[in-house]
């Protein structure tokens, strides 16, 4: 058998004539229900996908038990994850599940090995989406740490402005949190618009503690 897998999608539609051969004869088409279960934490890695139609959710789990969307893989797209551990040969560490009724291109693993060895154009389409992929965890990684620093701040106010106030510069309350005097006064900002804490001069006052301490539980 020889030509393209039906329905190549995106890029690899326009891989090498020799490339193209080799996800004819190794590539197979799988249809996904809504529901369905990817992979898991644990899980071997076993094949790649491409995405031809519908949407899988990649998460993973908080401390707190609540789930954290990764991000989402559509149409044409792939899986970071499953690129680290096809390339890393390790197991997941989170989960996809099935948004929507979906179509995708299943490469096994010898032939994705095989692809990336031999086609220049495989190997820029993985690492180029692997870069786009990594961009966007990578501000999720700043967002979370952001959020994570905001409880930590709050939980800091209760415990040290117990009397109603305490009186440190935001660069105090930084170094003793182990992060930036900047994002310190910006939380602080959205804490005094949000009515919960009031900022003077040298010293902070802790407006609603109530509230306050459901800032610390978010998450």
């Amino acid at each position: 058998m020889t030509g393209s897998p039906p329905e190549s999608p995106g890029a690899l539609a326009a891989l090498e004539p020799a490339a193209q051969d080799i996800l004819a004869r190794g590539a197979k088409p799988a249809k996904l229900k809504a529901g369905q279960a990817v992979f898991s934490p644990g899980q071997a890695c076993s094949a790649f996908l491409v995405i031809k139609a519908g949407s899988v959710r990649v998460s993973t789990a908080t401390e707190g038990g609540r789930e954290l969307l990764l991000y989402r893989v559509g149409p044409g797209e792939t899986c970071i994850l499953t690129t680290a551990c096809l390339l890393a040969g390790q197991d997941y560490d989170a989960t996809a599940l099935v948004e929507t009724d979906s179509e995708a291109l299943v490469v096994p693993k010898p032939v994705f090995d095989q692809l990336l060895a031999e086609s220049d154009r495989f190997r820029r389409f993985i690492f180029g989406s692997y870069g786009e992929r990594l961009n966007g965890l990578i501000a999720l990684v700043q967002e979370v740490s952001l959020r994570q620093v905001d409880r930590r701040l709050a939980r800091f106010l209760i415990e040290r402005g117990a009397g109603g106030s305490l009186a440190m510069t935001h660069q105090d309350i930084a170094m003793e949190l182990g992060t930036a005097r900047e994002v310190v006064s910006r939380l602080l900002k959205h804490f005094e618009t949000d009515g919960l804490v009031r900022l003077e001069r040298r010293r902070i006052v802790v407006s609603d503690p109530q509230r306050l301490a459901l800032v610390q539980q978010a998450l």
